[in-house]
């Protein structure tokens, strides 16, 4: 579930940004998203072990258990799942091109690319799904959010210089416009999933990679977080500042 949510956790900014007052998103969120998902959560045992006890067996397709499910699910896909992913990908392509790519052109190409990543495939194999993909792309999004957090919370003490992130000499243009020790902390977190990830996708003879690190690629998104968030944090203070 946190791989799941570790793409939304970074681009939440894109919908919380509209809100008029700090109070509006955190109850949004706070009403919005645990409940619902614990929600969810709870009607699925349910469902899966009342199951177990009708059929004398545990049925974990939902389709399997109910076929009119799939127009729910479709639903649901459509009006929130979709909806949600599509916001980040088409900022990030509009602004690659601000004069040619408008947000909804990007919004058609990330769809046109996201036909190509043939995600039926992904899902085909729930084991490929949860501890391929899920997994392994969290082991990228951790880091990456645990970095976000030191600087913002920790290191900047919640404060931005607005005029700065539109300056193209400013502080946030970093080393050439990338922040090395951003880069260093993301790497030095990536690294100890690596062995685990290799020997989910075969690379490497799992029985050849330690117990302890195929138990780190297992958490990948905490133990990435927490190294990046370290070691981010360890490096700014040693960096000289502009």
């Amino acid at each position: 579930m946190i791989g799941f949510w570790a793409t939304l956790s970074l681009n939440i900014p894109d919908f919380s940004r509209n809100a008029h007052r700090q109070r509006d998103q955190m109850l949004g969120q706070l009403l919005g998203l645990p409940a619902t998902m614990a929600l969810y959560s709870f009607i699925g045992v349910c469902v899966t072990s009342a199951t177990t006890i009708i059929y004398g067996e545990t049925i974990w397709d939902p389709v399997d258990v109910l076929i009119v499910a799939i127009v729910a699910l479709c639903v649901a896909t459509l009006a929130s799942n979709i909806a949600a992913n599509v916001v980040s990908p088409a900022n990030d392509f509009a602004h690659l091109a601000p004069k040619r790519i408008s947000f909804r052109v990007g919004g058609f190409i990330t769809g046109v690319v996201g036909i190509l990543m043939t995600p039926w495939k992904l899902i085909a194999d729930p084991s490929g799904y949860i501890f391929l993909w899920l997994i392994a792309y969290s082991a990228l999004l951790g880091p990456i959010g645990g970095i976000m957090i030191a600087d913002y919370f920790v290191f900047r003490r919640r404060r931005l210089d607005v005029a700065g992130l539109y300056d193209p000499a400013g502080e946030y243009r970093y080393t050439h416009g990338f922040s090395v020790v951003a880069l260093v902390a993301l790497t030095v977190a990536v690294l100890p999933s690596l062995p685990g990830f290799l020997a989910a996708v075969k690379l490497i003879d799992p029985a050849r990679v330690p117990p302890l690190l195929l138990d780190l690629y297992n958490c990948a998104w905490f133990v990435g977080f927490g190294l990046a968030f370290a070691v981010y944090l360890a490096l700014r203070r040693l960096a000289p500042r502009a």
